[in-house]
């Protein structure tokens, strides 16, 4: 996998949180930048965790041999995966979950566990992606720490200052993303299987 095609997917499956971060954003009066300091620390370790245990749990399962056959199904399977993660993210937009906004005088670090679990499950399904297709796992991890302590922190000031409109803007192009990585390995495939 090439350093674009990480960084769409990398970026794409960061705008998912982001879009959770700004409506939690939406809901306070004052940004506590300790509070977001520990919220940001626990949303990227459980997702470098997530993508490690995806990562490490997909090339188990492909160590049985490394025949020309299971790198294509690898690549296939990564190609399906980034599809589905894009076309989760149309589901989405298109359904745009209202929220109910409100003042919080804190929201709590309670509150943002179910938030990280359930985004770190995609996390941990792009993990399966990179790990189908043998790229190194290093560069993806700083690369995701970077992306979301970024995305964290810009979707809770987003979130502050204009509310939680641009929510569906940031899963279309998570989405957007992700396809558009999607369809260059498919013509990479291509390319380099002959076909």
């Amino acid at each position: 996998m090439t350093l674009v095609e990480n960084l769409l997917i990398i970026i794409g499956l960061s705008l998912d949180v982001f879009a959770a971060m700004e409506c939690q954003g939406s809901l306070v009066r004052k940004v506590d930048k300790k509070h977001l300091s520990l919220v940001t620390i626990i949303i990227v370790v459980a997702h470098l965790l997530a993508l490690y245990l995806g990562y490490f749990l997909a090339t188990l399962l492909s160590k049985n041999g490394d025949t020309s056959e299971e790198v294509f199904i690898g690549h296939i399977l990564a190609i399906i995966i980034l599809f589905g993660l894009g076309i989760r993210l149309i589901v989405k937009a298109i359904i745009n979950e209202q929220i109910n906004e409100h003042l919080e005088q804190h929201l709590g670090i309670k509150r943002f566990i179910p938030l990280t679990g359930l985004t770190g499950i995609y996390t941990l399904v792009a993990g399966f992606a990179f790990g189908f297709i043998g790229t190194t796992i290093w560069q993806l991890l700083i690369m995701l720490a970077v992306a979301l302590v970024l995305f964290v922190v810009g979707g809770m000031y987003c979130g502050f200052r204009f509310g939680f409109e641009s929510k569906r803007r940031a899963y279309v192009i998570g989405a957007i993303l992700l396809i558009i990585a999607g369809i260059d390995m498919i013509i990479r495939l291509i390319l380099n299987t002959g076909m």
